[in-house]
């Protein structure tokens, strides 16, 4: 066990020395706050490098900051420990720390956990054996652990957030610039907003610019780690360059109307492959898929899908040619609002994203030449007045027939 006690003393330095934490402050952090108080296990999911830990981290100073007892904190990261048993770490805990479980109030931080081999009844355990005297906080880097497994082994015990990369107004704040009243810094803001094209939200490509350095850690630091150690690690794959074509193919060609069977003819696999190994990418956050947005839930499944990946490809985003600027433009745009649904009807009329509001919200997303015609035909269809252009600089109103276009510049509309 004398591994286990080096890793735990050089990582939780609160036990010996006060801790201090370099912070930029995260929108959804405000609500995970809200949940630490409960019973229930906290946990944190998405994409590698979007600040999990950071966060993780965050809980821990602010616990100790409420004159909690620092040596009661206990954090563990599973790139450590991924043939090790929880219940021996806290094991080894307990003797280490001359701790008593079952008595006084911990928390217990379990960082990357999905890498342990049947966590969840070991949490299960765990949770039920000490509930009185455990805050339990969890993270993972892919969501089928939550979203499946967990809804029977867990049930009940667990609330999950999902952590996305860096919001638009998220980049300012890290980067320090000044956003009100949005008239007086337009120039500023236009800038910015660049800028974070080329970040795409990763906290640790803040005032990165150079092409190589985003995109050796975009490939090395992410894409590559989920692809050839996370999701063969979880789903046991036997074919990883198949799940890397599949990708590519999102990657090169955002917003994509896949057609399973024809994809699995290209790629000379079955459909049902193809449809696993969709998911698998879109477990582990790789790619997000849009339904075509319908009244009826029904016809909403039925109808093909769009795929786009939630990491744009570098190659892309630092072309100037205007064709492959919009896609990266769309691309980042249907992440950032969290799209659900586009629209698209018999006749090829097109809609980007479909807000499920009440009534719906219709987005044409243009980094170019506006066009309403699609916008149009929806708002007919769905009895709208109102309908929404984000554009890269363009900023008016059109009224025609009674219905109102709002186009506004990206910068500003992220900033509403």
């Amino acid at each position: 066990m004398t591994q286990i006690k080096d890793v735990l003393l050089e990582s939780n330095p609160w036990w010996k020395t006060p801790f201090t934490l370099e912070y930029k402050e995260r929108d959804i952090y405000t609500q995970i706050s809200k949940y630490i108080d409960l019973p229930q296990i906290i946990a944190l999911t998405g994409l590698r490098r979007v600040g999990k830990t950071t966060l993780l981290l965050k809980i821990i100073q602010e616990t100790i900051q409420k004159k909690y007892d620092p040596h009661n904190i206990l954090y563990v990261s599973f790139d450590e420990f991924r043939e090790t048993e929880i219940r021996d770490i806290l094991k080894e805990y307990e003797q280490l720390m001359q701790k008593n479980l079952t008595t006084e109030r911990y928390l217990l931080l379990l960082d990357e956990i999905q890498k342990v081999k049947n966590w969840e009844e070991q949490l299960k355990r765990i949770y039920d054996l000490y509930n009185k005297n455990i805050k339990i906080i969890i993270s993972g880097s892919e969501s089928l652990f939550i979203k499946k497994r967990l809804k029977e082994t867990l049930a009940g015990r667990i609330f999950e957030f999902k952590i996305d990369p860096l919001s638009f107004k998220e980049f300012l704040k890290f980067k320090e610039i000044k956003t009100q009243p949005i008239q007086l810094y337009e120039k500023e803001l236009s800038t910015a907003f660049n800028q974070y094209f080329l970040t795409q939200g990763f906290p640790e490509l803040v005032g990165i610019k150079e092409k190589d350095i985003i995109k050796k850690y975009i490939k090395e630091s992410i894409v590559e780690k989920i692809i050839y150690r996370d999701i063969p690690h979880l789903f046991k794959i036997k074919d990883v360059s198949l799940l890397e074509s599949i990708l590519n193919i999102i990657m090169e060609q955002p917003g994509q109307l896949i057609q399973q069977e024809e994809l699995a003819k290209e790629l000379h696999v079955s459909r049902q492959t193809i449809s696993t190994y969709l998911r698998y990418l879109e477990e582990s956050f790789l790619i997000k898929k849009l339904y075509n947005y319908s009244r009826s839930r029904r016809k909403v499944e039925r109808k093909l899908k769009k795929y786009y990946p939630t990491i744009l490809s570098v190659d892309m985003l630092f072309k100037n040619d205007t064709t492959t600027q919009s896609k990266a433009f769309e691309g980042l745009l249907i992440n950032q609002l969290n799209a659900e649904y586009f629209w698209r009807d018999s006749y090829k009329n097109e809609v980007d994203i479909v807000l499920d509001d009440q009534p719906p919200k219709p987005i044409e997303i243009k980094y170019g030449k506006i066009e309403t015609e699609g916008l149009l035909r929806f708002m007919e269809k769905f009895h709208l007045n109102e309908g929404y252009i984000i554009s890269f600089q363009e900023e008016k109103t059109y009224e025609m027939n009674g219905k109102k276009i709002q186009i506004t510049p990206a910068y500003k509309y992220l900033l509403q």
